[in-house]
């Protein structure tokens, strides 16, 4: 099991209360659902794009996505303009 951050940004920090926490899971699935435990943040993510360590998770299965130890993982909600 990976431990690292998770930084939330924009409606995803708004819905979790804070900038950033610590995490402990070993995928990005484990971790969603870890977070989804607040109702409101489990309202944002499913609009949300995953960046872990910079790169993007993408559509792969989040179970598939392993964490590595230290890992940074950035919750990022559809950013409005054009």
């Amino acid at each position: 099991m990976a431990t690292g951050t998770v930084r939330y940004w924009a409606a995803a920090k708004a819905a979790a209360g804070v900038a950033e926490e610590p995490f402990e899971a070993a995928t990005l699935g484990e971790l969603v659902a870890k977070i989804t435990v607040n109702l409101e943040l489990g309202r944002v993510l499913p609009r949300c794009s995953f960046l872990v360590n910079g790169q993007p998770a993408g559509k792969r299965d989040p179970y598939q996505v392993e964490l590595p130890h230290g890992a940074v993982v950035e919750v990022l909600p559809p950013f409005a303009g054009g």
